[in-house]
């Protein structure tokens, strides 16, 4: 959401979003992690921030096993966790997605591949085109010990593929998770016609379905 645009009449934003240049258009080819979670308990929970959490939540909300995305703030207080006062950049929040999985039906670190292959860029440092500033940094806030052994040994994978043109700048972080306001909630879904949405978001679930068709609702 990126807060100039937002401010913008709607059919400015339309213009705008058709000359932009794309960045979802298709998702890197990356192998799955080496290692994994290896807890069958139901449900478990991971928390991923890749930007503007709309896109993220719509592509997380079309995986196969997925119970429950929702859209919020990880990584600073909860007494600043609204969308006015993380959109001033001082919050040390990160605008990010809960997602609620049954670890028989999809594991944390396909999660994990989805998230770096399609869900956003994780070379991109403090912003996802369009948008810019530490709240939309890549990070991920594990939520067991073992999820934060899985993720930073997956990004030093990555790294070592050489399928990136950059090297992952991904954060491992820690913090509390804080659901977003009401509005925010299934936003892709609700609306479909949205300027940000088509340009940005569609295209993003578009590639997560061609390439990984057996993990699409």
């Amino acid at each position: 959401m990126p807060k100039p645009i937002l401010a913008l009449p709607l059919a400015a934003v339309a213009a705008l979003a058709f000359v932009a240049p794309g960045h979802a258009e298709r998702a890197v080819v990356i192998p799955a992690p080496a290692q994994d979670v290896r807890d069958p308990a139901s449900p478990q929970t991971a928390v991923f921030a890749g930007g503007c959490f709309w896109g993220v939540e719509a592509v997380f909300e079309g995986v196969r096993g997925v119970a429950s995305v929702t859209s919020g703030y990880a990584g600073g207080t909860k007494d600043t966790a609204t969308y006015a006062q993380v959109s001033s950049e001082r919050t040390r929040h990160a605008e990010a997605v809960r997602i609620v999985f049954d670890p028989r039906t999809i594991s944390y670190g396909t999660l994990l591949r989805i998230f770096f292959s399609v869900a956003h860029d994780p070379t991109q440092v403090d912003g996802q085109y369009p948008d810019s500033g530490p709240s939309y940094r890549s990070a991920i806030f594990p939520q067991t010990a073992a999820q934060r052994t899985v993720a930073a040994a997956y990004i030093v994978q990555l790294d070592r593929t050489g399928r990136f043109a950059r090297p992952i700048a991904t954060r491992i972080e820690h913090g509390q998770f804080y659901p977003a306001e009401a509005q925010h909630q299934d936003f892709a879904r609700r609306n479909p016609s949205h300027p940000y949405i088509v340009r940005w978001d569609a295209p993003k679930v578009a590639a997560f379905r061609a390439a990984f068709p057996t993990l699409a609702r």
